[in-house]
């Protein structure tokens, strides 16, 4: 029987046990056991597929996976300590020393740092595409380019890509896509879809909702993500249990949370187009938006991340940020609670100029995390920082 989104985010569930319980309990074990030597060797030989260590797979950590993978259309995945671990696992699993990645120019601060500081030194070459230049982009491949990354909506910019044009390429040149999906979530995007080969998520975000525990997860073909499971069962970025339970608990409201998310933040970005004190606002179902027709036919809605530039610079960006009072000042997001960030100042404060104009970084953005909290609570406070 097919199952809609919010039925299996809630029904897909581990084995019961003997004891029957509606509740998926927790399996806080570190191992497993066996009956005899024989069930032993085909476990570990693969002939009898079973849990043998919670490195390699847990019944919790397994219940996440599932549910993320029904939710994305994925054949399979992999679950991580976080969502860089997602990140940096998946990267090192693909690449080889001499390999390229062609990346869209704004990406996390994090996997920009892998890209520019860490790649280099196995000599692993990263450049990146303008992503107001598309139509450069196939002239940007090399024969060594292993794969496209991206993410729509990117961070923090909310700028668009459209994913059908980037796995067009990508098929033509015989490369992986990659996408980063965490600003989406599955319940707004689904890029396997759409031609992905790879998703990539931070479960800390809205997967979790509420700013509890970190997890991430890359799901894809069964194929692609063997690679990612043997390299991640040996070097250890596996998530734990406890955090793959609350994730999967998490999962079970993602639909009702993100809607509610989305239904806030639409608000909130038509308030701050029409402020005085705001130069520009970027959010991807407002029409304003230089790829709002993108948007509307890979997204069921707009996710959660408004963008936009106060007057006064670097100093009007940290007057502003000095001047919330309800909303949280924090470099997370996807929280039940408001998060207000000015990047310029906190976590691109070191990237270099030329790097932050390419992903859309002013000295006067930022970038708000809409919440699930009254929606005049959350404008009253912009208000009244905006008139700081």
């Amino acid at each position: 029987m097919s199952k809609k989104f919010e039925t299996s985010a809630i029904r897909t569930q581990s084995e019961t046990t003997q004891f029957s319980e509606h509740s998926v309990p927790l399996y806080l074990t570190s191992g497993f056991v066996f009956d005899d030597s024989e069930e032993m060797r085909a476990s570990f030989a693969e002939e009898k597929q079973r849990d043998l260590y919670s490195r390699y797979s847990n019944p919790n950590v397994n219940e996440f996976v599932d549910k993320v993978c029904a939710m994305e259309g994925a054949e399979a995945g992999f679950a991580f300590a976080s969502g860089m671990a997602a990140v940096f696992s998946t990267f090192a699993t693909l690449l080889n020393a001499g390999d390229h990645v062609l990346s869209c120019s704004s990406v996390f601060g994090a996997t920009h740092g892998l890209f520019t500081k860490y790649f280099p030194k196995w000599n692993i070459e990263c450049s990146y595409f303008n992503i107001n230049e598309v139509d450069a982009i196939e002239g940007l491949i090399q024969p060594n380019t292993k794969f496209i990354y991206a993410e729509t909506p990117t961070n923090p910019g909310v700028d668009i890509l459209d994913l059908e044009f980037l796995s067009a390429i990508c098929k033509k040149h015989n490369i992986l896509l990659v996408v980063d999906n965490c600003f989406a979530t599955p319940y707004l995007q689904n890029p396997i879809k759409l031609g992905a080969d790879l998703v990539i998520h931070s479960a800390t975000k809205l997967m979790d909702g509420q700013g509890r525990v970190l997890g991430g997860i890359t799901v894809g073909s069964k194929e692609l993500i063997r690679e990612i499971y043997l390299f991640s069962r040996l070097t250890g970025p596996s998530l734990s249990p406890f955090n793959a339970w609350v994730l999967s608990k998490s999962l079970e409201t993602l639909a009702l949370r993100v809607e509610k998310h989305c239904d806030n933040a639409i608000k909130i970005a038509t308030f701050l187009e029409a402020h005085p004190k705001v130069t520009w606002v970027k959010y991807p179902f407002l029409k304003s938006h230089p790829k709002y027709d993108i948007a509307k036919k890979q997204m069921r809605l707009g996710g959660n991340i408004v963008a936009f530039e106060v007057e006064g610079g670097l100093k009007g960006g940290k007057c502003f940020f000095d001047s919330v009072k309800m909303c949280s000042l924090s470099a997370n997001l996807g929280d039940t609670r408001t998060i207000v960030t000015h990047p310029a100042s906190t976590t691109h404060a070191k990237v270099e100029p030329e790097v932050k104009r390419a992903a859309g970084i002013t000295d006067g953005m930022v970038r708000i995390s809409v919440g699930l909290e009254h929606v005049d609570d959350i404008i009253q406070d912009l208000e009244q920082a905006l008139r700081s």
